[in-house]
């Protein structure tokens, strides 16, 4: 009898905190996994607070969302001591709460200060990040904006919102101006140091002609931002274009005729071998160029059509799955009763083989990895896959050939594990500001997760792509090789094992 009123009361108890009571607000909390798993519970937490991170509701209500981690920190803390369970259950309950209270708030964020948000996602697109300090009391004032939304001053808000995204502007303008055409310029400049002038006047003409028209342009038409932007890119590429067209050339004025011809010849055989075409170097140089698009169109005609084969066979399977569940919606009801137990021990049968397929899926992964290329480890139900050869330009998020062989292998971990849902971590060393870090590491786990969805591994609504910049090392940031070890991108599959 002792035992049954406890359960009652544990029962009651949690019904009063997922509704929000004792919490002293009365919004209710958004409803996550109906289950007693505490660890799922947690777990999907903490999934829903990444997914409010990605939609950048920590920016824009900056003290609720600090809140609702706090609570889901707490959480984890008493599930660790063993507290019990009506005590987990309470902050779990406060942090949903918090998370509400900061998705409403962030919305309202949206509205009124559209325009603010509008010009710092500008600022930040064009690079104003590494203007640390100039960017860092603009982003103070920023957050005063949003945590005067978060208190209900909206009077004050919309008074001082004005200044903020001005500044914002004038960042942008300063970034475009400085550092997208100031790297322009030092391309030009290492150029001119190797001979661009004489070994390739023509190109360095046209790269001085497209970057003075590119300042022109900025400061003339500061509000023209889409154009802005292409035509900084456009002279961007032209000024490296100049500096590999001027060492091209000159490596060329130290070749014989007949050494150019091979030298090209090679790089189209060599091509046409990878696409497994005809050796045709018996044709025309151009035959053999057409050779080669010919080959690649048709590699993309049949890229098309395995897409759309996957769709249609996804289709099929959807309409199968809601037939099956109509049928079972015909069951006669007295047929339920007898049918639960079954059904309750093929849950625990599927769940045991589902542990077992995860075992030897992740035996099976970690065989695609030397131990130099990635780490790949269990983390409770999700298999984390650490890619620690990952490389990218310094302060770039470009995702190099380089990196393909690495990329293809993970690709391959994620398909064993069929349609996953997935986590993209960026992280990086301590050098520079923490607002340009995070900003740098979520712009580098968002091009692998573009790269991953191009490459047909996943749709784009399975994968979540978060920076946490310099705040989650792994080892000492004081060291080289530290620093090298933080830098890094994590792949964690999540596998749902726990969600029966």
């Amino acid at each position: 009898m002792v035992i049954r009123k406890k359960i009652v009361i544990m029962a009651v108890l949690t019904a009063l905190c997922f509704l929000g009571f004792g919490t002293g607000s009365t919004v209710q909390a958004e409803p996550f996994q109906t289950t007693d798993n505490l660890t799922v519970q947690i777990n999907w937490l903490e999934h829903n607070l990444s997914n409010a991170r990605m939609d950048q509701v920590d920016i824009l209500s900056p003290t609720q969302f600090a809140n609702a981690e706090k609570f889901l920190n707490d959480a984890k803390k008493r599930l660790e001591r063993g507290d019990s369970q009506a005590k987990i259950v309470k902050e779990i309950s406060r942090a949903q709460t918090e998370l509400k209270k900061a998705t409403e708030s962030s919305r309202l964020a949206k509205t009124e200060l559209s325009d603010v948000i509008k010009a710092r996602e500008m600022a930040r697109s064009a690079g104003a990040t590494s203007y640390e300090q100039d960017y860092a009391q603009a982003e103070t004032k920023f957050l005063d904006l949003t945590k005067a939304v978060e208190k209900d001053k909206i009077a004050r808000a919309r008074k001082n919102a004005p200044k903020v995204t001005e500044r914002y502007r004038e960042l942008e303008l300063r970034a475009i101006k400085e550092q997208t055409l100031g790297e322009a310029r030092t391309l030009i400049k290492q150029a001119e140091k190797e001979g661009a002038r004489k070994l390739a006047p023509k190109s360095y003409a046209t790269v001085q002609k497209k970057l003075k028209e590119v300042d022109g342009f900025i400061t003339k038409n500061r509000y023209q931002k889409l154009k802005m932007h292409n035509m900084a890119s456009e002279a961007l590429l032209q000024a490296g274009r100049l500096l590999q067209v001027t060492r091209q050339t000159k490596t060329i004025k130290t070749m014989k005729p007949e050494h150019i011809t091979l030298w090209v010849e090679g790089i189209l055989y060599d091509t046409a071998n990878k696409l497994g075409t005809a050796d045709m170097r018996d044709q025309p140089l151009g035959t053999q160029v057409e050779n080669i698009m010919g080959s690649v169109d048709a590699l993309q005609q049949d890229q098309r059509f395995l897409v759309n084969k996957v769709k249609n066979q996804q289709t099929e399977i959807e309409a199968m799955n809601e037939q099956i569940a109509f049928l079972e919606n015909q069951t006669q009801k007295e047929k339920a009763a007898k049918k639960r137990l079954a059904v309750e021990q093929e849950a625990t049968a599927k769940r045991l083989e589902a542990e077992r397929r995860f075992n030897q899926l992740f035996t099976k992964v970690r065989t695609y990895f030397s131990p130099e290329e990635a780490e790949v480890y269990k983390q409770g139900s999700e298999l984390v896959i650490r890619l620690k050869t990952i490389q990218f330009p310094v302060g770039k998020e470009v995702i190099m050939p380089s990196n393909y062989s690495l990329l293809s292998k993970a690709q391959r971990a994620i398909r064993t594990f069929g349609q996953p849902n997935l986590v993209i971590e960026g992280h990086t060393d301590s050098t520079g500001s923490d607002v340009n870090n995070q900003h740098l590491s979520q712009r580098r786990a968002e091009a692998v997760r573009a790269y991953l969805v191009a490459n047909g591994t996943l749709p784009m609504d399975k994968i979540i792509a978060v920076g946490y910049g310099s705040k989650r090392p792994l080892a000492s940031n004081k060291s080289a090789t530290g620093r090298a070890i933080n830098r890094r991108i994590d792949v964690i599959i999540k596998t749902q094992a726990e969600a029966g």
